[in-house]
């Protein structure tokens, strides 16, 4: 096939710095492709090297082979995946897969596949996910690959495997995750046979390790606009083997008993945050940020409680939440950091609404604060994300209470650091005062203390002394 405009000025971009790789595999007499992503975003126009500077190959050259050819050319290489076929280098700043061509077969058990190196392209394209995906263009010659369709799927923006769903899925059920994360990345449909077989099949997913699982949800929540993959994971049943707590948040809304549709509220609050995270200051999107907003709620369903008079509550929802965000992060096995932050910040998300009215007392925004730690500037983002009403007047009040808080914390923070609130007298004082070793006294006076802290300022240190001493009299302590 003639190789399209764009996929041609790929190859010519790359040239400096694929050139030497690329004159060793053909003056070996082995093929070398350029594939996937690359490929497919070339054609689409959205490619940025600046950024994507992951690029996948394929190649006709045996793994031991791929290790002589790159000798010498790779600045680093990484053998993890040989057994499987692929060879991973870094050079100027790109990282770097080549593949040997493949043909696998899978137990369907495990999901486990018998490795098998093909004899073409067309065979390692047939393996591929979708068909936007199994596109090649060849790095020695500049042929184009494009036996399944591709091209014709990319420009009607649909999502489709090449060979029969069933049989896809079947080899890899994560492919069925996949589908919505590029419905989310790409902006694209499900083709009607794909997404009834994702629908039937959604339950093999089980098969799949939770860290693989847990790589495909951040990547979704990672793109520009996760909603409509968010959107499909729910429809498709794949959210219910994945994240059943998102599923759950569509709770039955009655003519008698009124409240917020929270799964619709909980992907807007997952957009507003999205919106409003230039404000973290950071060089990308943040993971714990989106986890929050789209979690923030999942403690309502098993704490809804209808009121008589037709009202709805959920008492305690964030408490809830937050030991429903920690099992389900746990289980997809999310770093101890990401799990305890996106837990405290549901935990968090409703102080705020305690003092909307703007009746802070300073005590109260330097717990506010000190509460919430390293995740103040996240967690100012999900509070202001976590108003969705429509009425406008109602919005604006909330919104002007908000920047009303910041203001406050400003100003205390101008007159005291509230990053690092700390009892007036450390524990070395404390145990000299007390004439108490080292042990729960301490800790418990430590504590007391810094409760005054919080309560009225920093104190003198006299202040600090009589309060320590009344204290410890209080709970006969000398």
């Amino acid at each position: 096939m003639n190789t399209p405009e764009p996929a041609a000025q790929l190859a010519a971009v790359l040239q400096p710095v694929l050139g030497p790789l690329i004159d060793r595999f053909g003056d070996a007499g082995h093929e070398l492709a350029l594939v996937g992503g690359p490929v497919r975003d070339a054609l689409r126009g959205t490619l940025d090297l600046r950024r994507s500077t992951d690029l996948d190959m394929t190649t006709s050259a045996r793994p031991e082979q791929v290790l002589e050819l790159i000798d010498g050319y790779a600045e680093a290489v990484w053998t993890t995946g040989i057994e499987f076929g692929t060879v991973a280098l870094t050079h100027h700043g790109f990282q770097i897969e080549i593949t040997t061509y493949r043909a696998d077969r899978y137990d369907r058990v495990s999901r486990n596949p018998e490795v098998v190196f093909g004899e073409s392209i067309t065979d390692d394209l047939a393996r591929r996910d979708f068909t936007v995906n199994a596109m090649a263009i060849s790095l020695i010659d500049g042929a184009f690959y494009d036996p399944y369709g591709g091209i014709r799927d990319l420009e009607a923006g649909v999502l489709r495997t090449p060979s029969a769903p069933e049989e896809s899925f079947a080899d890899d059920p994560l492919r069925i995750f996949r589908l919505v994360r590029f419905i989310a990345q790409l902006g694209f449909t499900a083709d009607p046979a794909t997404a009834a077989a994702a629908m039937a099949m959604s339950g093999e997913l089980a098969r799949i390790t939770p860290e693989r699982l847990q790589g495909e949800l951040s990547r979704m929540l990672l793109t520009p606009r996760p909603r409509p993959g968010l959107e499909a994971m729910v429809e498709l049943g794949i959210a219910d083997v994945v994240l059943p707590e998102l599923a759950a948040l569509r709770m039955e809304i009655d003519e008698h008993h009124q409240h917020k549709d929270v799964y619709a509220h909980s992907l807007t609050v997952l957009d507003q945050a999205i919106d409003l995270e230039p404000r973290l200051g950071l060089d990308g999107p943040d993971l714990v940020t989106r986890l929050a907003a789209l979690l923030h709620d999942i403690g309502k369903p098993p704490t809804r409680r209808h009121e008589d008079g037709g009202g709805v509550s959920f008492h305690h929802h964030e408490v809830v939440g937050a030991k429903m965000v920690r099992k389900r992060l746990r289980a997809l096995r999310y770093s101890k950091q990401v799990v305890e932050d996106v837990a405290q910040l549901t935990f968090l998300h409703l102080r705020f609404h305690g003092f909307s009215e703007g009746n802070w007392t300073d005590s109260a925004v330097r717990r506010y604060v000190t509460d919430a730690g390293d995740l103040l500037s996240r967690l100012h983002v999900l509070v202001r994300s976590d108003c969705t009403t429509r009425n406008r007047r109602r919005a604006a009040r909330l919104s002007a209470a908000y920047d009303e808080l910041e203001a406050r914390i400003a100003d205390i923070q101008a007159a005291e650091d509230l990053r690092a609130v700390r009892p007036d007298i450390d524990g070395n004082e404390i145990m000299r005062i007390l004439d108490v070793p080292a042990g729960p006294v301490v800790g418990r006076a430590w504590k007391h203390l810094k409760e005054l802290r919080l309560d009225r300022g920093p104190l003198s240190h006299d202040e600090a002394v009589a309060e320590l001493k009344a204290w410890a009299a209080r709970e006969g302590i000398n």
